[in-house]
């Protein structure tokens, strides 16, 4: 339908049910409030007919008008918005209107059906890097070739879900709150109450499930909130209805089965094959997930980093984030460090040849207790055993070859509230060698405790023989409002340089609160 028609509200129905619906003015939500009050002002103005009244309707984000870069200062202190006010109010073309009133005095525009879709950006934020970037030189060509305009309703991108396919970490989050939404709607309606109601609500806001042109599901505080209210529900819900201690199925639908083991206070999800590492490890009792990370990985805007282009705010308005490129921290190509892996928890490796090389496993099915399960080695015959007691995750390893040994690492990514500020802190044989956001490197470790005051708790890796541990802050590259950044996404800690006389291994994550 051309944009001339959006210009008042259409009916559509589901089911036989009818509803009228608005179209927000595409033209007002790039106008409003980046250009100048007067001009958008004209631009309603222009929109105005003899013969029947004419709808105009913006409804858009409210950090617009004074949380994005610039947009306080233009929109307040420069008086962008009591200009716009004005020259509504004093316009004889313009009448401000409710839409009952709208919808009261006026028929509606015919029927119309919507395909799932969204605004503009979303659908090209929802397709792959590559295919993105193909996206782009389509809508590229079309404006050189001056046949944008006519084409645009049919150079559509990709669907919202599609988030669900480029991001493990979005699906899997989204999988467990259905999972868990489920289990709230088979309640008696008495059990139903609000407090319940609320926190299954807090795990559905949307903004960590996605990412466009701002952080998104890149920033930690936003998947934290999410997981924060999860686990209070899961919690609650498991005290009055305990689940079993062992179960399997395919928790996040892509075909894989993963292996959930818990005991009231603690959760291990773990992947049934390949890596045979852990995907979530969540402490009920912190309302935290250790393994809340996010596996990085290429963004069509990347580009840009290379290119490393700025465009200038306008001097009659001010920059628009879709337009303006950005940067708050200094990157080069080497900041753009992509995973072959998805980031979790006892994800183990082979050095060869200079390399590091994934070990994968299968579950040995048959001897597993509830408290735990077993995995063999696909290539290196290594024994896998992963299991809980009380606040901990225990992984045991077993090889009778010395070289294994010597050649063998162990990754954790460890989600730690503070990142790389100063409230967390690693301790280590009395002392504090660093904070998190630090390149550290310890031998002879034993026993390693990561404090956080934002968590209010820390863990505290063991090791039942010596090794070497190097700890990096794990950074990823994306984009906000306010331009591209670095964003500290987990503490990845490497095992190494392991003392095995006994050809066995244990290691141990225990979570506790601040006493």
């Amino acid at each position: 339908m051309p944009a001339e028609r959006l210009n008042g509200y259409f009916s559509t129905e589901e089911g036989g049910e009818r509803l009228d619906i608005f179209p927000i003015a595409e033209g007002l939500r790039y106008r409003i409030p980046f250009t100048s009050a007067n001009e958008v002002v004209s631009y309603l103005e222009s929109m105005a007919r003899d013969d029947r009244m004419e709808a105009a309707v913006y409804f858009d984000d409210i950090e617009k008008f004074g949380i994005w870069p610039e947009t306080y200062e233009w929109v307040y202190e420069k008086g962008w918005l009591e200009q716009f006010i004005q020259g509504v109010l004093n316009s004889p073309f313009i009448e401000p209107m409710t839409y009952a009133r709208y919808h009261a005095q006026n028929a509606t525009r015919g029927p119309v059906y919507l395909p799932t879709t969204s605004y503009i950006e979303m659908n090209e934020w929802t397709l792959p890097a590559q295919a993105g970037e193909h996206y782009a030189s389509l809508v590229e060509r079309a404006r050189n070739e001056q046949t944008y305009d006519r084409d645009r309703p049919f150079l559509r991108g990709g669907i919202w879900r599609n988030f669900m396919m480029r991001y493990p970490e979005a699906n899997h989050l989204h999988k467990r709150m259905l999972g868990l939404s489920t289990r709230f709607h088979a309640l008696p309606a008495l059990q139903q109450t609000a407090e319940r109601r609320r926190l299954l609500y807090e795990t559905q806001a949307n903004d960590a499930y996605w990412h466009g042109l701002f952080g998104g599901l890149y920033l930690p505080h936003l998947r934290r909130a999410l997981y924060r209210a999860l686990l209070q529900l899961e919690g609650d819900l498991d005290r009055h209805q305990p689940r079993p201690a062992l179960t399997r199925y395919d928790l996040d639908m892509d075909g894989h089965e993963e292996i959930i083991l818990q005991n009231g206070q603690i959760q291990a999800i773990i992947a049934g094959s390949g890596p045979a590492h852990v995907l979530e490890l969540d402490v009920y009792e912190l309302a935290h997930n250790f393994a809340d990370t996010l596996t990085r990985q290429r963004e069509h805007y990347h580009a840009k980093v290379l290119t490393q282009p700025v465009l200038a705010s306008s001097s009659t308005g001010v920059g628009n984030p879709h337009e303006v490129v950005q940067f708050k921290h200094p990157l080069t190509a080497e900041d753009l460090i992509f995973d072959s892996t998805r980031r979790a928890l006892f994800t183990d490796y082979a050095r060869r040849d200079g390399e590091r090389h994934l070990l994968e496993y299968d579950e040995i099915r048959g001897n597993e207790t509830d408290s735990g399960v077993k995995f063999l080695g696909r290539t290196q015959g290594a024994r896998k055993e992963i299991s809980l007691l009380a606040q901990a995750l225990l992984v045991r390893y077993e090889h009778p070859d010395p070289v294994f040994w010597s050649t063998f690492e162990i990754e954790l990514n460890l989600v730690m509230p503070s990142c790389d500020g100063p409230a967390g802190r690693f301790e280590f044989n009395g002392g504090i060698p660093g904070g998190f956001g630090q390149d550290i490197e310890l031998h002879g470790v034993t026993q390693l405790v990561l404090r956080d005051e934002v968590l209010g708790g820390g863990i505290t890796v063991g090791c039942d023989v010596p090794c070497r541990v190097v700890s990096r802050p794990c950074h990823s590259v994306s984009q906000s409002e306010a331009g591209f950044e670095k964003i500290m996404q987990a503490v990845t800690l490497t095992f190494t340089d392991f003392a095995v006389p006994t050809r066995k291994l244990l290691m141990s994550l225990t979570a506790w609160p601040t006493s």
